[in-house]
């Protein structure tokens, strides 16, 4: 099942309205998955800093992390904590140490995401109930992904919900199932690649980094998806400028898609574009099977 949603925002005076749009969208897919949901949200970082999305705090353990996170970069950057999640801002250069800091953390911390713009969020739950948490609709930004899960392949679990972020600013939701993912995650894990889960979209979203990482631009690398990943599915792939849609060639997954002079708007079904401003004169269309969809803001 799962529900899918993404909308990115054309006109700058749109961004405060980024989150509220964003969750009324999340809500409206409650049906196609109702045990979890999660959301990216893209909103930028000072010059020369980076954000890290850390998951898995709480009362007992923010003031111990907190404490090494900021003796590693020596004072200088800034935790801000949303429910059981944290957004860490820092200078570029510590980007590595950062990383190692968070993965021999324990006590249930965990990576999530990080890159120049990025934030991304998720917990187990109804739709509207996880967005709630982070405050969603008071978030802006120039564009977001959501994804609401009815979970089929694995545990309903805070790791096994989408999106899945495997490279610096990029994060994928999925609509669909791989049969070939066990394959590809070995080759990939030989490629120096890591998961946390065994969620085949994990496995996507890492297959599109690793394209990404050799220098291929994210059309080329979900055309060349249509060849190595087996199975159907609906992608929506979330990247630091803008976000790209595909759909297998069969296309049996539901889509739909928005687009005005103030934005794009993607759902899986079109009610979730009723809150949206000028929908009633915007131009409404189903994705077609194997064409990437791609939008991105000036570099």
């Amino acid at each position: 099942m799962c529900g899918i949603v993404g909308l990115f925002l054309k006109n700058r005076a749109l961004e405060p309205e980024l989150g509220r749009l964003t969750s009324q969208m999340l809500k409206t897919m409650t049906e196609r998955g109702p045990d979890s949901a999660g959301f990216a949200v893209y909103n930028g970082a000072g010059a020369g800093q980076r954000k890290m999305t850390v998951r898995g705090l709480s009362d007992g353990n923010i003031g111990p992390f907190e404490a090494g996170f900021l003796e590693i970069i020596g004072g200088s950057g800034e935790v801000h904590k949303r429910h059981d999640h944290v957004i860490l801002i820092y200078a570029a250069e510590y980007e590595p140490a950062v990383r190692a800091y968070v993965d021999m953390f324990d006590d249930g911390v965990a990576f999530a995401s990080s890159g120049e713009s990025i934030e991304l969020y998720k917990g187990v739950g109804l739709p509207e109930h996880v967005a709630s948490r982070f405050a969603l609709e008071k978030m802006s930004g120039t564009h977001a992904i959501g994804h609401t899960r009815m979970a089929t392949e694995s545990a309903v679990t805070v790791a096994g919900a989408h999106p899945f972020s495997t490279g610096p600013d990029q994060c994928l939701v999925h609509n669909g199932s791989l049969s070939n993912h066990n394959s590809l995650r070995r080759q990939l894990v030989r490629e120096g690649l890591r998961f946390e889960t065994e969620n085949d979209s994990e496995v996507a979203a890492g297959y599109l980094s690793w394209r990404l990482s050799k220098g291929e631009k994210l059309d080329q690398a979900l055309k060349a998806s249509l060849n190595d990943l087996d199975g159907f599915y609906t992608f929506v792939v979330g990247t630091r400028d803008g976000f790209a849609v595909l759909r297998d060639p069969v296309a049996c997954k539901p889509a739909v898609m928005a687009e005005t002079d103030d934005y794009v708007a993607f759902a899986s079904e079109y009610r979730s574009f009723a809150g949206l401003p000028g929908i009633a004169s915007a131009e409404v269309f189903e994705p077609e099977p194997q064409r990437v969809y791609h939008w991105e803001h000036a570099a």
